[in-house]
């Protein structure tokens, strides 16, 4: 049995079959449609404020007239941080960080001295006012310190000698009444006599 002439007709019969494939294809192709390039969109110049905010400088925001900022509690992470904000004159109210503080008009980030408002995708900043130095739980004012004149030196007693040692409290430690200064020792202790 010679195989050669089988596998040299099973050869062409695939080669023809490809052929016939390949130009069927080629022949009943759909027209290709043309391919649009994607419109190049022009990129916007870089903010300066954006450069500014990256190296600690102060970003320019518009400011907000219509309220007034008088207090916040800001929170480490800032997730829970509440701004107290008074609107028109009206009595202040504490608004949560993403809370409407009027239509619109949502609180975007509280920080200790400022808080950021977001109104129509501008930010807004409204700053604390500037501590004038009065206590926030009163306004009046604190009493004055009187100090009272030191009391008179007493005469010390002469030290007399002891079978016990002397001990003496160190310079500047209190004894004896309030706001008297302990005396200070110039001689060495006594130490008592030791029989040998």
């Amino acid at each position: 049995m010679n195989r050669l002439p089988f596998l040299a007709t099973l050869a062409a019969v695939v080669a023809l079959t490809a052929s016939v494939a390949y130009w069927s294809l080629q022949l009943f192709k759909p027209a290709q449609r043309p391919i649009a390039a994607p419109p190049v969109q022009e990129a916007a110049p870089p903010s300066m404020d954006a450069a500014r905010g990256l190296f600690g400088g102060q970003v320019a925001v518009a400011a907000v007239s219509t309220y007034q900022l008088r207090g916040v509690v800001a929170a480490r992470n800032g997730q829970r941080s509440v701004a107290i904000i008074s609107a028109n004159g009206e009595p202040p109210k504490a608004y949560p960080v993403g809370k409407e503080v009027a239509a619109g008009i949502t609180v975007q980030d509280v920080q200790p001295r400022f808080v950021t408002l977001l109104e129509g995708g501008v930010s807004k900043r409204l700053d604390l006012p500037p501590d004038d130095g009065a206590s926030m739980t009163t306004t009046a004012a604190l009493p004055a310190v009187v100090r009272a004149a030191p009391l008179p030196q007493q005469p010390q007693p002469a030290p007399t000698p002891s079978a016990t040692p002397m001990v003496t409290p160190p310079p500047g430690t209190p004894v004896g009444p309030p706001g008297q200064v302990a005396p200070v020792q110039t001689a060495p202790a006594q130490r008592p006599a030791t029989s040998q």
